[in-house]
């Protein structure tokens, strides 16, 4: 039989190999991968060794992963509290491929079914687009996980059929010491993923350790890509890449060329111009010829205000809400509000205005309502502000979100502008609780959670029976544990962590509501004049004895509850509440479950507050 030559193989044959050999060996590789569930652990375990701080070692990668602010979003931290153990000085700097990371993580032993129970650290993480349990496991974590692992610890989502949105605990794994282990001095059991390339020397040398504590650790047989355990005493110092220094001849010669490039610069940019002006001179005259004309067909072309494309992409990134809420056309906007006039705004850029005689909040906006408009439709509750539709300005590209109208104003403007009408302690307390349920219900009952990112009581409305509700939803984050480098909100509200480091968590509107009780309280803004803001003032007076505390707090409350003769106990409940709220550890605030809770008790409890405890409410003793 005559052999047929490489060269003469049809070019069928060649597309069909050329498919087959990378897929290929895309199946070798996940056949390498290790396929067990995790590590082992039993609940009955030492206290010491059932949880733990602990570290994973991670390698930054491209091109998703080179800088420490997506990375902490992987891991739900904060950038120094990974640049901080990896001996990194500048948390914003970027990250070079391959370079190494020490991410701290809470390990805990977990049960995954009645019969399993494996050591892990949970990481919540959101489906994008084209995610599978595979590819995040071994590319975004880097194989700390495996993908059955997830499917164990996700029983109730079908990896076929994930949806973008959904919620996957990722649970990367790791192991606390043994009391033994602790004893022998080994402090931590840093989770690393055994490299192709690597021996149990190298990685012994990596960190310090001895080839025989890893061996008792993990046991024989370690495969590439397993998670290995290395016990070490402490936490290695990591030598990260300095800055390249350069000699004075090499500096000097980089002057020299940055010159001679300055000066043909400008040489070419001076012939630039001298052409650029001549062309000019003979082509004005040719294009105010054509100007008139061009006019003119723009003016037919916007007849409706927009070009037909713009329209078209306008109106495409809100075509998911149209079967929801109702479009209003602008002249009706118009009409409702005498042409947007100075006379109909409530506040800032929202207008009051009559339509079919039914009144409504009109907030004016330019062309960014895309992502409120995207969680509102997830929302519905008596005390958030209900948003009953939007228009878009074909004229002018602006949106105008259309909500209903609440009678009474904000809550700023009835506890600091209207002297006239004071508020009584009940209804303070029912606002306090009417916008807690709402903080709850987005924080508790939204997948993914809600973060409004900017409570305060001038988003804070009241209705014609001074029931609180929740507006403007324009800084609203729908994702928890991220961080951002872009800080907003106002200042007197924002909390620590926040300001500080960018983390955007539920524990963020905690510390806002916290301030808002105080104002409650005191009848003080957040900020006054002298920029001091008012949740530092109130350090201090829940510590001490009872009797200390009950007077301290008398001489911070508001002059009118104090003549009203309200309920001592019920303040100061409310008080302890809202010191709990601003606990400077975001960690040891209270859920929006508890403060609910805590508020709705009103004379019956009252809370602990310390340091150790944060909030913990318990039953009076009767008096």
């Amino acid at each position: 039989m005559k052999k047929i030559k490489p060269n003469t193989l049809p070019p069928l044959i060649f597309i069909i190999l050329s498919w087959y050999s990378p897929n290929l060996q895309n199946v070798q590789a996940q056949d390498q991968l290790p396929t067990t569930i995790g590590p082992n652990c039993t609940t009955n375990q030492t206290q010491s060794s059932n949880s733990c701080e602990t570290y994973a070692f991670y390698r930054a990668t491209p091109p998703n992963f080179l800088d420490l602010a997506s990375i902490g979003d992987l891991f739900a931290l904060s950038r120094p509290a990974i640049s901080t153990p990896s001996n990194i000085s500048s948390p914003a700097a970027p990250l070079l491929p391959d370079q190494s990371l020490f991410v701290p993580i809470k390990c805990s032993c977990n049960a995954v079914n009645t019969t399993t129970t494996i050591s892990y650290a949970g990481m919540n993480y959101t489906i994008k687009s084209g995610d599978t349990f595979y590819l995040v496991s071994t590319l975004s974590y880097q194989n700390l996980t495996t993908f059955q692992s997830v499917e164990a610890v996700n029983p109730t989502f079908e990896p076929t059929k994930l949806d973008v949105g959904d919620v996957i605990v990722f649970p990367i794994f790791c192991k606390c010491p043994t009391s033994s282990q602790r004893r022998n001095g080994f402090n931590y059991l840093i989770s690393y993923v055994f490299q192709p390339s690597d021996s149990l020397s190298i990685v012994a040398s990596r960190f310090g350790a001895e080839e025989k504590s890893i061996t008792e650790v993990n046991g024989g047989g370690i495969r590439p890509f397993d998670t290995v355990f290395v016990p070490v005493s402490r936490l290695p110092n990591i030598t990260q890449p300095a800055a390249p220094i350069l000699s004075p001849e090499v500096r000097e010669r980089k002057g020299t060329i940055v010159g001679l490039g300055i000066g043909v610069g400008v040489c070419g940019l001076l012939l630039v111009l001298v052409c650029g002006a001549w062309f000019y001179r003979e082509g004005v005259m040719k294009r105010r010829g054509r100007e008139f004309m061009d006019e003119e067909k723009q003016k037919m072309g916007r007849r409706d205000g927009l070009l037909k494309g713009e329209k078209v992409s306008l109106m495409a990134d809100v075509s998911g809400c149209l079967d929801k809420y109702k479009v209003f056309e602008i002249e009706d906007l118009r009409a409702a509000t005498d042409g947007f006039d100075e006379r109909c705004v409530i506040q800032g850029s929202v207008y009051k205005g009559s339509i079919d005689g039914e009144w409504y909040a009109i907030k004016k906006m330019k062309w960014n309502a895309y992502e409120e408009l995207k969680i509102l439709q997830k929302v519905n509750h008596g005390n958030l502000v209900r948003l009953e539709g939007f228009c878009i300005d074909p004229e002018e590209a602006n949106c105008y979100l259309v909500y209903e109208y609440i009678e009474n104003g904000s809550l700023h403007s009835r506890l600091h502008e209207n002297k006239a009408e004071k508020l009584n302690w009940k209804t303070r307390l029912r606002i306090a609780i009417d916008v807690a349920n709402g903080l709850q219900y987005i924080h508790e009952h939204t997948r993914p959670k809600v973060v409004h990112k900017d409570i305060k009581s001038s988003n804070i409305l009241l209705d014609s029976n001074m029931r609180a509700k929740i507006a403007n939803f324009g800084l609203a984050k729908s994702g928890c544990n991220a961080i951002t480098m872009h800080i907003v909100g106002t200042q007197g509200y924002i909390a620590p962590e926040y300001l500080a480091d960018g983390v955007v968590s539920t524990k963020m509107d905690v510390f806002s509501f916290g301030v808002v009780l105080l104002e409650l309280i005191s009848g003080r803004e957040a900020l006054d004049e002298q920029g001091n803001v008012l949740w530092a003032s109130a350090s201090g007076i829940m510590d001490g004895k009872e009797e200390r505390k009950l007077r301290k707090l008398g001489e911070w409350m508001d002059e009118c509850l104090v003549r009203e003769s309200c309920t001592t106990e019920s303040v100061s409940s409310v008080m302890a509440v809202a010191v709990a709220c601003l606990h400077k550890d975001p960690a040891r605030r209270p859920s929006m479950v508890e403060i609910v809770y805590a508020l709705s008790k009103g004379d019956d409890l009252f809370f602990d507050v310390s340091e150790e405890n944060g909030l913990s409410p318990r039953q009076v003793v009767a008096r």
